[in-house]
């Protein structure tokens, strides 16, 4: 018996000559009671983007403005973090001429992070895979779906099936994929709310620590009823 974190991991063990039973589980979840949804969202001011996380080119954030840059309508963007690329990505900005509709901030706490979250729309997660690197989990998707924002994320390694049906997925490094799934929760603002809805469902039903925690007793249950 083994356990996972990702499918990538389980397909090499199988890979690597393991065919026992195999049970692939996050090695961490959330804590809905604190990344919960806040005060009701408006409908009828600028549709709000964020991210957080690492400003590196892995991270795609470069995708990020180059999509919300062809947007139509009135949108800002929240960022939140650091890395070696936030000189450019903020000269980006000015290049583009989108520099006034962003909002740059520091890499903000764990214990904070729902207050973030919190005050979005939707939360993207753009991802790129590169020959060292790739998404093995994306633990800010889990928390946003639980603050009950609409995600949209790359198909960069686990990204896809931590979001399942509960959000939208776009090929990697496909800035116009990620303007139409943006300009489509821009224009159907009930359709952000309704996957925003479905995040945080399939949170409570896949990636709470106490889910976890009780799949993992069970797996550890399981072997021992084995051995005895």
């Amino acid at each position: 018996q083994a356990i996972a974190g990702n499918q990538d991991a389980a397909t090499v063990l199988r890979q690597k000559g393991y065919s026992g039973e195999l049970t692939i589980l996050p090695q961490f979840g959330v804590d809905p009671a604190h990344f919960a949804p806040g005060a009701g969202r408006a409908t009828d001011s600028p549709l709000r983007i964020g991210y957080a996380g690492g400003l590196l080119r892995e991270k795609g954030v470069d995708l990020l403005l180059a999509a919300c840059a062809g947007l139509r309508g009135e949108w800002r963007l929240a960022i939140a973090g650091g890395g070696a690329q936030a000189g450019a990505l903020r000269s980006l900005s000015e290049e583009m001429g989108i520099a006034e509709r962003i909002e740059w901030m520091e890499r903000i706490p764990s214990d904070q992070m729902a207050a973030f979250y919190q005050k979005l729309d939707v939360f993207a997660l753009p991802s790129r895979t590169l020959p060292n690197w790739k998404e093995q989990f994306g633990r800010v998707l889990i928390e946003a779906m639980a603050c009950g924002a609409a995600v949209v994320g790359s198909n960069s390694g686990e990204i896809p099936n931590v979001i399942g049906e509960a959000g939208l997925v776009f090929p990697e490094d496909d800035a116009q994929a990620l303007t139409s799934h943006l300009q489509q929760l821009l224009d159907r603002r009930e359709r952000a709310s309704a996957l925003g809805l479905a995040g945080r469902e399939r949170v409570l039903a896949h990636f709470t620590m106490a889910h976890i925690a009780a799949e993992t007793v069970a797996v550890y249950k399981k072997l021992l009823g084995r051995e005895q």
